[in-house]
């Protein structure tokens, strides 16, 4: 989904125009009434694409048409943007609101192409809860400038038919080599694949190098555990690592036709939603290594150029009511985890959330253990490249 754009030329100002007002919700309502936002999103997940779809109904109530444009890769709609603004585009631009996080969100916000701060403003953000999570993004303050609307967390499926999880990452490595050809993971830039990098990496490094930008670190050095985990990891990979899957769904009906026992996801009840869609086997479960996974949220983010920037904050609002979170975190429709302090809804809201069935695959939030910080964003794309330059012509 995400191929990092760090390099943004011609950074430009903005011209200065009136803008809606998230603090004066009536008139926001008002202005987006009759407004068509398109929200470039990943497109590679049918679940993820109805939950869209069923979102843009909500929207519909307030009068504002919801057209999803569907993204294979994250850094089409940022330079999209940047093309804009280049040409003089200032006002009226393709893109009105990106499912975003990571590199391409700093690389905007640093370039000033993001519209805001506006996400705390809105009236739903209220029952968002107060972490790390959603105030930083990948090492990056968030400042209002992106609205959060799911949380992930690196877990582990397998098929419980045919194999034991390992405990943790090294016994991972020891498992593929008792087991080669049964483990793989999508081929980096794609998103899973390069978090899969990065579990690796914080497993390996103990280094506060990582919470700093890539540039101010030794590369080579602090990476080169890294490389010794993948170079014997290599050999034991689906297809001896000649070949890879292109994404977390791809991956799927390498589970189904038994090609490989474990694969990894980014959402503790991805597992849990496929089985209820038919797309896995019921035998299908989820591990986490001992030490913990990373974690982050996704966020939704409004470019300075949208035309319908009204809009975009009632589809982000909408995406933040306990109606849609309860929904996107139902297993049968999406399974991604929450964003909202559950303390602080209504008492039906919290009991609906507790008796929601998390599915036979998903692991209970203490099982899901301890969530480790992502690396600062300059990191992903840095990786990506090594990886590609070492393995990607094999």
């Amino acid at each position: 989904m995400k191929k990092t754009l760090l390099a943004l030329s011609l950074c430009l100002p903005a011209m200065a125009i009136a803008q809606p007002d998230p603090s004066d919700w009536d008139a926001v309502l008002a202005e987006a009434d009759g407004q068509t936002v398109f929200w470039h999103a990943w497109g590679g997940s049918t679940a993820t694409n109805d939950y869209i779809a069923w979102i843009g109904e909500q929207a519909a109530e307030h009068g504002v048409t919801l057209e999803h444009v569907k993204l294979t890769d994250t850094a089409d709609a940022v330079t999209r943007v940047l093309a804009e603004r280049e040409a003089g585009e200032l006002d009226d631009g393709a893109v009105d609101m990106i499912w975003i996080n990571g590199a391409n969100f700093a690389a905007m916000k640093d370039a000033d192409l993001l519209f805001g701060p506006w996400a705390t403003d809105l009236p739903n953000y209220a029952l968002v809860a107060d972490d790390a999570a959603v105030t930083t993004d990948f090492g990056t303050p968030v400042d209002g400038m992106e609205s959060p609307w799911a949380k992930a967390q690196f877990v582990f499926m397998y098929d419980s038919a045919d194999t034991e999880p390992p405990a943790d990452m090294a016994g991972l490595l020891e498992w593929t080599k008792a087991h080669a050809g049964r483990f793989t993971y999508p081929q980096p830039p794609d998103f899973l694949g390069t978090t899969f990098l990065k579990q690796v990496l914080v497993s390996q490094v103990d280094s506060d190098a990582l919470s700093q930008p890539v540039d101010q670190a030794d590369f080579e050095a602090v990476t080169a555990p890294l490389w010794d985990y993948l170079d014997a990891l290599q050999p034991n990979l689906w297809r001896g690592g000649a070949a890879y899957p292109a994404s977390g769904p791809a991956q799927f009906q390498l589970l189904t036709d038994e090609e490989i026992d474990i694969a990894p996801s980014l959402s503790p009840s991805e597992a849990s939603t496929a089985i209820a869609n038919l797309q896995l086997p019921d035998s299908i479960r989820t591990f986490v290594p001992a030490g913990g996974t990373i974690g982050n949220a996704s966020f939704v983010a409004i470019p300075f150029n949208s035309g319908s920037k009204a809009g975009a904050m009632v589809v982000a609002n909408t995406i933040l009511s306990p109606e849609a979170q309860l929904r996107g975190q139902d297993p049968d429709v999406l399974g991604y985890g929450t964003v909202l302090d559950i303390d602080v809804l209504s008492p039906d809201m919290q009991d609906a959330f507790a008796s929601l069935d998390q599915g036979i695959a998903t692991l209970s939030p203490a099982e899901l253990g301890a969530v480790l910080p992502e690396p600062h964003a300059s990191w992903s794309n840095a990786i990506e490249e090594a990886w590609i330059l070492r393995y990607g012509s094999q």
